[in-house]
């Protein structure tokens, strides 16, 4: 074959050997940001290069909305183009996670499920990840802290609510239900939340973010209003994507290493393909340690 300059049909090896060697990776409701995101991108750079080292092609999917996004790794899945699929996304009744659980396809989660507790997860406790942010506000001086969320059915937004109420309430600091407010993972939430913010007769002087890309929108709006950070409002958010390295100023950030967290998903679905109902106790649940990156953007409050 060799000399003849013949190419094996893969199809054809794939049926005998009844796997497809490629993985897809399922984008939540993508938009056009997701793609600028470096959150995601730096998941996805994990996960391709060990693909990669382990004889694996990574097919990318997504959808506008959960059931787009069901539909599409169905017919990955059922159409035998794929071996498993990583999820990046959870959500507190998540149908994609149904779907590959009760169908006995091989998956794993990037975060956490309310659904299942035996399924194969890669996760950063966001409860601890969220009270730590909190905390630093604290410690620089800050009593009156808001939290901006995001959208209310993902799971990552809950558990870090719960991480921002839990330091407050151990500080005996006021939670106001004004101050905490509801967004997209977009810039644009960020603008907005400002403007509602400058509604308010008592505004918060701290606000743990939940993702890098609202804070940008923050940052931006403060600008036009005149407002300086940290001086007039402080911020720390998660992912310490790189860009808020060159924000103005630098933002602080819970560092979630994304990468590893890719690396580590597609690192556990291939070993779980290769060796099938061979899941040891800690595979079903890596847990990846965040940390606090410091910046300009969170320091100790006026008197």
């Amino acid at each position: 074959m060799e000399e003849m300059n013949f190419q094996p049909n893969l199809v054809a090896k794939n049926l005998v050997s009844k796997t497809t060697g490629s993985i897809c990776v399922v984008l939540p409701q993508i938009s056009e940001e997701s793609f600028s995101n470096s959150f995601y991108i730096e998941m996805i750079r994990g996960i391709v290069k060990q693909a990669r080292d382990s004889g694996y092609d990574v097919i990318i999917s997504s959808g506008a909305n959960e059931t787009e996004e069901k539909e599409a790794v169905s017919r990955l899945l059922r159409g035998r183009q794929v071996d498993g699929a990583i999820l990046l996304c959870s959500r507190k009744e998540d149908a994609v996670v149904e779907f590959l659980k009760t169908g006995g396809y091989p998956f794993v989660l990037v975060g956490r499920s309310n659904q299942y507790d035996d399924i194969l997860s890669v996760q950063t406790n966001n409860v601890t990840a969220a009270y730590d942010a909190t905390r630093h506000l604290i410690s620089m001086g800050h009593t009156r802290i808001g939290f901006i969320s995001g959208p209310r059915e993902l799971i990552v937004s809950a558990d870090r609510l719960e991480g921002y109420r839990n330091a407050m309430r151990e500080s005996e600091l006021r939670v106001c239900p004004d101050w905490v407010l509801e967004g997209q993972v977009l810039r644009d939430s960020g603008y907005r939340a400002m403007s509602a913010y400058m509604s308010l007769s008592e505004r918060p002087t701290a606000l743990v973010v939940v993702d890098d890309l609202i804070s940008f929108g923050l940052l931006r709006s403060l600008k036009e209003l005149g407002y300086r950070v940290p001086d007039d409002l402080a911020l720390v958010s998660f992912n310490n994507i790189q860009l808020v390295e060159l924000s103005s100023p630098p933002i602080s950030s819970i560092d979630m290493d994304m990468y590893f967290q890719g690396y580590t998903a597609s690192q556990i679905l291939i070993r779980s393909l290769k060796l099938p109902g061979n899941r040891s106790s800690e595979m079903h649940k890596q847990i990846v340690p965040h940390r606090l990156i410091v910046r300009e953007s969170s320091v100790k409050a006026r008197i």
